[in-house]
């Protein structure tokens, strides 16, 4: 090829890669070896700036720009380092990063992979809790109104926490020095650091299918706030909010306060607070049970008295009442007898009739029931006559008016 020696000289064979034209790096050699180089030279290590720029490509990652008064540096937050996060940064936030200075070889920028980030303060974190809580907020989940009462005599307790925790064990002393009737049921769970928060909700998710517990405990002891991150977790949150039985959560000490203590229908201060809070003192038991005997003997007591009283009170109606009505009906038999007396035939006797009867006992009305010979008897006011009919005839006035005194 014109202007280039077929062969390299002696000068271009010995001269370093990149020394010369003929010893030319490509650009990506280039690149990696200054992103070997830089590596090399800076080991992880933190560094404070203000976050601009910020932005969170669909795959995960972050990219921003940390800058000061007189420079700025190019980050990036991988996907895997991102999810370890509480939340992204926002534009103008003060945070200190900690990270690697790096080439990326593609295209040859400098940049500073993060690992860990923290804001000012607690930042990040309060801004994660915050953005969780309003979304539950939202949804209802925090309200009062649906957190439901612990049973007063359960049977079965589940507790989720770590078996290797002091919290398992400060809730079994406290439960079986309460009340030993009382059975625990201890699922397993991690509940710190990666993975916890899925280790937590499938450890719910078990109880739930079991369904044995009458009501269940989450929580661990005291830790820092990285420690106590999974309780946190708006999925363990949605998973411990839909349980259904009564749930206490019991995480960390009682000036830590986690999304699952807001969820949750009763929040305790500790894990031994929560065993108090679940299960009743046997003492406890006894004095109500008692109580509640005083109680019903007292309301029987009070319901014989009222009974009583009711009891006396119909007694003296009832007496009322039929003194009215045996006078009532004394007055209509009175008005009954006066009219019977008006219309018996002794009373018409005493008015000065009299009644004629065969001697079979049968009334003779007729005239044609008397012939000749015939005996009979006359029925008077004061006695009985026995006579024979000698003879009849008709009545010489047959208008209304009173009869003769003198029948025969």
């Amino acid at each position: 090829m014109p202007g280039r020696p077929a062969h390299p000289g002696p000068a271009a064979a010995s001269a370093p890669p990149g020394g010369s034209p003929e010893a030319a790096l490509d650009v990506h050699a280039l690149t990696t070896a200054a992103k070997e180089l830089v590596e090399g030279a800076f080991p992880p290590l933190w560094v404070r700036g203000e976050v601009s720029d910020f932005k969170a490509h669909r795959n995960g990652h972050w990219y921003f720009q940390l800058r000061d008064q007189e420079a700025q540096l190019r980050c990036v937050v991988w996907s895997a380092a991102a999810r370890r996060l509480p939340a992204p940064p926002d534009d103008g936030m003060q945070v200190v990063a900690l990270g690697q200075m790096t080439v990326w070889p593609v295209r040859g920028d400098l940049q500073f992979s993060i690992r860990q980030l923290e804001a000012a303060g607690d930042g990040l974190w309060r801004k994660a809790l915050e953005q969780t809580r309003r979304r539950l907020e939202a949804d209802g989940l925090l309200d009062p109104a649906r957190r439901r009462p612990l049973p007063r005599f359960p049977r079965c307790l589940a507790v989720i926490t770590s078996p290797d925790g002091a919290a398992m064990h400060d809730v079994i002393s406290v439960a079986r020095a309460r009340s030993p009737e009382v059975q625990l049921v201890v699922v397993p769970a991690k509940v710190q650091g990666e993975g916890a928060a899925e280790s937590l909700v499938a450890a719910l998710e078990r109880v739930y299918r079991w369904g044995g517990a009458d009501a269940l405990i989450i929580g661990r002891g005291g830790g820092a706030r990285e420690d106590l991150w999974a309780f946190n977790d708006e999925r363990l949150a949605r998973v411990l909010a839909a349980s259904p039985i009564p749930t206490v959560s019991a995480v960390g000490h009682e000036v830590d306060v986690t999304i699952c203590d807001l969820v949750a229908d009763v929040r305790a201060p500790t894990p031994s607070a929560a065993a108090e809070l679940a299960v009743p003192a046997r003492r406890e038991v006894a004095a109500r049970v008692a109580a509640l005997a005083s109680r019903l003997a007292g309301a029987a007591q009070r319901h014989e008295q009222r009974a009583g009283a009711a009891l006396r009170q119909v007694r003296r109606v009832l007496v009322q009442q039929s003194v009215r009505v045996v006078e009532q009906r004394g007055a209509r038999l009175g008005a009954l007898a006066g009219q019977l007396e008006a219309l018996s035939p002794l009373a018409t006797l005493h008015r000065g009739f009299s009644v004629a009867r065969s001697p079979e006992g049968a009334t003779l009305k007729r005239r044609d029931q008397f012939p000749d010979g015939v005996p009979f008897t006359l029925w008077l006011h004061d006695g009985i006559v026995d006579a024979v009919a000698t003879g009849s005839r008709p009545r010489p006035d047959r208008s209304p008016g009173p009869p003769p005194e003198e029948h025969g």
